[in-house]
């Protein structure tokens, strides 16, 4: 038995690093470097995954074998330290020949064989693997059936924690206020009445925004109500942002700044700082959260709107708990462990186990004569002494069939729905009939269960400790539990309804945000420095620093409101994003205020001649936004007899050179900078219309540089300047140019054919066509070098079934079609010294191609504008196509929130019937 004991042993580590060899050898192929390297990655690819696959699955059904012989291996440490194979005295000499002589062996630690049972996969690698199809699954239609053995708990009982929650928008069908009206405040007034009833009632709440506007009317003697439940751990704030935010849309920095707006006010008011994620509705989920909530010190989170076919396959495999790393970490500093509930939705009906017609039984606010009822025509019942047992075991058979998708014994339960326990009669409801199915089920030892109301974190406590793992930390633990990099784009909750149309939905107010966004970070800082400054210099008497601070401080609320996973996404009601609106609106003019008010006072040589006069401020924005649903115009500089001085200010941590444009009432103007210097400059036309150029309004472009963070000052003076230079035009209409009359200030240029209209800087010149005025090629200058580079635009109508593209979905009715427009376009092509551009007017769109003559990124890239108005379509939607003959294949990279960069690959999933 000793012998074959150490044959085990011995074999096992054999296993090990033949197994690890073989991933290194796969990890070293170098692709570029044989003619036949994507056939060998993608034998390489699949070849790992089944490595990944196989071994998890054989590993996972004989988890105590191998927890055997890593106790071997264990015991074992010191005998292969001294270079021995077996301890003194275990085997006879002759035993000892039946093996070959062994070479010198390294120290084996257990820790070498945990790769066997902790995989690391990449959503890139899944997305691989899976068909995307919808078969029909039974009671779980988009999963698999179920089924389990009796005795499977009788070692280790079933631990169950249903977690009450309400989910509470902050807009979406009503306002915030509306909401915040009608039902949160009644919700939030009853779980301080309710949980106090019962100590073992518990409950999770999410969103800050509706918590403090709830606990600026509550009094003291129910603050230290609240404060009571959360020490006793009947009540956690889970995430504790702002809002739920999408993860889509939003920049990190807004990201950011939600969270900790939330986390500051639960820190400041009730001393809390949270354990865990939660997001449960946000329309697919990025890296990037996760990454921000463990910075932020979370050690959990929990996510739900994923692809149904990602769910039933992380379900069948037993990997819908996971540790979700960043794609750069080479280790796991980045590691949050993460939940992926399994089902559907994050309703009753589908959280309780795979069946909805079950699961709906025991949502009691369906009760017969309610408001709501079970779509499968089988009501709840509410239980008595007589129903009790039936019911419990009905529910219990959920709970077991879904804790077969998952690696250990305990299982959570969410318990809750949108805007939820509004009404006290639901909670008596919910936690009555609970409380007996709990009772029953755990005072009777035969069902090997334990069930009981818990928080998310209750959870999450439970988790780690059942495998062995720190409560905060991401060790492995005695059950290893998969490692996961990757996003969770795009959504689909079922067949073809891929949720990709919110990421196109109300431009105008997605582009709001990042103008709010921008505006507030410069005034942030602005005012920083200027309380700083004010330290140093001395306190003005009229500086408004507490006002200030009252404005960046409603600012940040309303930009962390729109972050919003009903608001940013524009898939709110009309009225709802016109709130929205507003307050990103009215948020905008206030930190303009601070801007120019600190400005003020940072630029002034002579502290003691700083004012204050809200209504007639020293300096103005040179911008001005009439109204929340218009597009922003510049303001005029008009020139008198002293100079006009203009203050740019850089809100990065970089010194930067960028273009400058500002409207000016002469073409005559010099631009002097700081040190009296003249900085060349390049007048343009300002265009009333397509052809039309205004005789009394002109642009004004220069290069202004600015130290990080800092504030530079230019003067603008009337007067001729040779280094001020005026732009030359050009017209076009189907390939033929058109006369510009009233251009008196600039010049015309003429090409005598219809070639390719070219504009091109130091580093990159574009090929326009004359006919549609859109970019056909690029060359590079560095290494002359051509690239073909097509630019189009695009039709999309929508399906005729009943679900059709709209603010949520994009559903189209066919591949797109090339948009052409009954009128050919107008392409008007400017050149000057600091930027050369094509602007084409189209029906619809307004596309504008733009090269800087600059140093730096600026002068590398091409910048690309779109006016579009469809407001006379219907059904119709616009998207600019853009062709190149880089050779990406399948492969595809998208930006994720501002911060990295996500990696997917192409998939023809045909769903649609487009004959």
């Amino acid at each position: 038995m000793k012998l074959s004991r150490q044959f085990t042993v011995f074999g096992s580590a054999i296993f090990c690093v033949v197994v690890f060899s073989l991933y290194l050898m796969l990890d070293h192929i170098d692709h570029s470097k044989n003619p036949n390297g994507e056939r060998i990655q993608k034998v390489s690819t699949v070849l790992r995954l089944s490595i990944h696959y196989h071994l998890e699955r054989l590993l996972a059904e004989n988890n105590e074998i191998i927890g055997n012989i890593r106790d071997s291996v264990i015991n074992l440490r010191e005998t292969v330290k001294d270079g021995k194979m077996f301890p003194e005295g275990n085997m006879s000499q002759g035993d000892l020949e039946l093996l070959p002589p062994a070479p010198a062996l390294l120290p084996i630690h257990s820790e070498d064989c945990q790769f066997a049972a902790r995989t690391y996969s990449k959503m890139l690698d899944v997305y691989d693997l899976l068909s995307f199809d919808n078969p029909d699954g039974g009671v779980w239609k988009q999963g698999f059936d179920i089924s389990y053995q009796d005795n499977e708990w009788d070692n280790e009982p079933l631990q169950v924690f249903v977690v009450p929650h309400s989910h509470n928008d902050p807009g979406w069908l009503k306002t915030f206020d509306d909401y915040y009206r009608d039902q949160t405040q009644h919700i939030l007034n009853n779980m301080v009445v309710k949980l106090h009833e019962d100590s073992r009632r518990k409950m999770i709440w999410s969103e800050i925004s509706y918590f403090s506007k709830w606990w600026d009317n509550i009094d003291e003697q129910k603050r230290d109500a609240v404060r009571r439940l959360i020490e006793s751990g009947q009540l956690e704030v889970a995430t504790g942002g702002w809002v739920m935010p999408d993860e889509a849309n939003t920049h990190y920095f807004a990201l950011i700044d939600q969270l900790v707006e939330g986390h500051q006010w639960l820190e400041r008011n009730l001393g809390v700082k949270p354990k865990t994620g939660w997001a449960v509705d946000p329309f697919g989920h990025t890296p990037t959260q996760a990454y921000l909530l463990r910075q932020a010190g979370l050690s959990n989170m929990l996510i739900q709107r994923v692809h149904y076919s990602v769910k039933k396959h992380f379900a069948s495999q037993k990997t819908l708990e996971f540790f979700w790393r960043q794609n750069w970490d080479q280790d796991s500093s980045s590691d949050i462990l993460c939940h992926m509930m399994p089902f559907y939705s994050y309703d009753v009906p589908h959280t309780c186990g795979p069946d909805p017609k079950i699961c709906c039984q025991f949502d009691f606010k369906r009760l017969p004569g309610g408001r709501i009822s079970c779509p499968w025509r089988i009501p709840p019942q509410a239980i008595t002494d007589n129903n009790v047992q039936e019911r419990a075991q009905t529910l219990l058979d959920q709970y077991r069939k879904k804790s077969k998708l998952f690696r250990t014994n305990v299982l959570l339960a969410p318990l809750g729905d949108d805007f939820r326990y509004t009404e006290a009669v639901e909670w008596d409801q919910q936690f009555e009939n609970y409380q007996k199915l709990f009772d029953y089920m755990n005072s009777h030892p035969e069902l090997h269960v334990q069930a009981q109301f818990g928080t998310i974190s209750d959870y999450f406590e439970a988790l780690r400790k059942s495998t062995g793992m720190d409560p905060v930390g991401m060790n492995v633990g005695q059950l290893a539990l998969p490692v996961l990099s990757g996003d969770f784009f795009t959504y689909a909750d079922r067949d073809d309804h891929y949720w990709s149309g919110y990421f196109t939905s109300r431009p105008f107010y997605k582009r709001l945000d990042r103008v709010l966004e921008s505006h507030l970070r410069a005034a942030e800082v602005l005012y920083s420095l200027t309380l700083a400054n004010i330290q140093k210099y001395g306190q003005p008497n009229d500086y408004p620093a507490v006002d200030n601070y009252k404005l960046l401080t409603e600012a940040r609320r309303n930009l962390g409101l729109f972050q919003h996973h009903d608001a940013i996404t524009g898939t709110g009601k009309d009225w709802v994003v016109v709130d929205y609106g507003t307050r990103l609106f009215h948020s905008i003019l206030n930190v303009k205020r601070v801007i120019v008010s600190s400005a003020h006072w940072l630029v002034l040589k002579d502290k003691q001649t700083y004012y204050h006069d809200p209504s007639n401020p020293v300096l103005q924005m040179d911008d001005v936004q009439p109204a929340q649903d218009a597009l922003p115009r510049k303001i005029i500089f008009e020139f008198f007899t002293v100079p006009r001085l203009l203050v740019v200010y850089n809100p990065t941590e970089q010194a930067r050179m960028s273009m400058v444009t500002v409207y000016v009432t002469t073409p005559k103007v010099r631009v002097l900078n700081a040190v009296g210097h003249v900085v060349r400059a390049q007048v343009s036309a300002v265009w009333n219309d397509v052809s039309h150029a205004a005789a009394d309004v002109f642009q004004l472009s220069f290069v202004a540089q600015a130290a990080p963070l800092g504030l530079s000052v230019y003067q603008l003076m009337e007067g001729m300047e040779p280094r001020t230079e005026a732009a030359k035009y050009m017209i076009l209409q189907d390939g033929r140019q058109i006369s510009i009359s009233e251009l008196e200030h600039f010049q015309q240029f003429y090409q005598q054919d219809a070639a390719p209209v070219h504009i091109e800087n130091p580093h990159l010149k574009l090929s326009i066509s004359t006919a549609t005025g859109l970019l056909e090629k690029m060359s590079l200058k560095e290494d002359d070098s051509e690239h073909l580079i097509k630019v189009e635009f695009v039709w999309y109508g929508t399906t005729s079934n009943k679900d059709k593209s709209g603010a949520y979905l994009f559903l189209p009715d066919k591949e797109a079609t090339i948009y052409s427009p009954s009128q050919p376009p107008v392409v008007r092509v400017t050149k000057g010294p600091l930027f050369s551009e094509v602007t084409t007017t189209f029906t619809h769109i307004t596309h504008t191609l733009r090269l800087y003559n600059i140093q730096g990124v600026e002068g590398q890239s091409v910048e690309i504008c779109n006016t579009v108005d469809i407001r006379g379509e219907t059904n119709h939607e616009i998207a600019m196509r853009i062709t190149s003959d880089l050779n990406s294949k399948d492969r595809f990279f998208t930006d994720l929130n501002g911060y990295q960069v996500g990696h997917h690959g192409m998939r023809n999933v045909d769903f649609c019937d487009w004959s």
